[in-house]
C-alpha cells in the first residue's frame, strides 16, 4: 500500500493536499492575530486623544448623553463648584503599591448638572487631603467610562458610609442628588486655582482598544476556527480520494480485461 502511495500517479493528489492544507492553516492563524491584535490598545487614535488640547466638556458630551466610546480618555475642562457635602471615597484602589482610596467629588456646574471628579488618591479615609476646596474651580482631566454596577452591589452594603465600591454612574445616580449627573467620571490632572492640600495625583489612563464595529472582533474569531474546520475537511476529502483510487486499482488488479483471462476447460 505504501508503494502505491507513493506512485508518481498519487504525487499530484499528495502535493495539492498539502499546499491546501498549509494555505488554510495560514489563514486561520493570521485571522487569530487580528483577533489578538483587536483586544490591544490602539496607542494611536487613543493616544492623540490624550495629547489633543483640552476642550470644554460641553463640546465633547451631553449631562444626558451616553459616554462616547471616541470621548474615553478625552481631555476636557469643566467650570463649577465642588459639592462637599456629597463627596466619597473609592475603597481598595491601589496606587504605586499602596492600597487607598481614591477622592471622589461631584462638580456641581453653572447649569445644575453634576460631573463625578476624581480628584487623587489619598492612603487613609481621615487624610487631611481629602478637604474639599471651596469657591469656583476650573479642572481639567480625562473622561473615563463609568464602572460596572455590578461591581458595586456585593460590598456595597459592606462599607462604610461615605465611601462606594466602584465609580458606577448608576449607582451615583442613587446617591447624588442631581437630576442631571454626566455619564462615567473626570480624572483630574489639574485644577484652578490649585487646592491647598490636595490628594496625590493619579496618572493619565492607559490608551484603550479602539474598535469600529463590537463584531469585528468575534468575526476574525470565527473565520480563524472556519478556516481550521476548512483545512480538516481538505484532510478528510484527500483521505477520501486516495481511497478511490487505491479501491479502483484493487479492483483492476483482481479482475484483469477480458482478452487476458485463460477460457476454462
Amino acid at each position: 500500500m505504501v508503494r502505491l502511495l507513493l506512485a508518481p500517479r498519487f504525487l499530484v493528489v499528495h502535493v495539492t493536499a498539502i499546499l491546501v492544507l498549509v494555505a488554510f492553516i495560514l489563514l486561520g492563524f493570521w485571522q487569530m492575530g487580528r483577533f489578538q491584535e483587536s483586544k490591544q490598545p490602539d496607542p494611536g487614535r487613543a493616544g492623540q486623544a490624550r495629547q489633543q488640547a483640552p476642550v470644554p466638556l460641553g463640546q465633547v458630551v451631553g449631562p444626558e448623553d451616553r459616554l462616547p466610546a471616541e470621548a474615553v480618555g478625552r481631555l476636557v475642562t469643566a467650570h463649577g463648584v465642588f459639592d462637599r457635602e456629597h463627596q466619597l471615597l473609592v475603597a481598595d484602589r491601589e496606587h504605586r503599591g499602596v492600597t487607598g482610596f481614591l477622592v471622589l467629588t461631584p462638580l456641581r456646574l453653572a447649569d445644575g448638572a453634576a460631573i463625578p471628579v476624581v480628584r487623587g488618591w489619598v492612603p487613609r479615609a481621615e487624610d487631611p487631603a481629602t478637604a474639599v476646596p471651596t469657591g469656583s474651580v476650573t479642572v481639567t482631566g480625562w473622561l473615563q467610562r463609568s464602572e460596572p454596577a455590578e461591581d458595586v452591589r456585593p460590598r456595597q452594603g459592606s462599607l462604610p458610609e461615605g465611601q462606594v465600591a466602584a465609580i458606577s454612574t448608576a449607582e451615583l445616580a442613587n446617591l447624588l442628588p442631581y437630576r442631571q449627573l454626566y455619564d462615567g467620571y473626570l480624572l483630574l490632572k489639574e485644577q484652578q486655582p490649585p487646592a491647598q492640600v490636595a490628594p496625590q495625583t493619579l496618572d493619565a489612563p492607559p490608551a484603550l482598544p479602539v474598535r469600529q464595529k463590537w463584531k469585528a472582533p468575534f468575526s476574525n474569531f470565527a473565520y480563524a476556527l472556519q478556516w481550521w474546520a476548512f483545512a480538516l475537511f481538505a484532510v478528510f476529502m484527500w483521505y477520501r480520494v486516495v481511497r478511490d483510487r487505491l479501491a479502483q486499482e484493487r479492483a483492476a488488479a483482481a479482475d484483469p480485461p477480458v482478452g487476458d483471462r485463460t477460457p476454462a476447460g
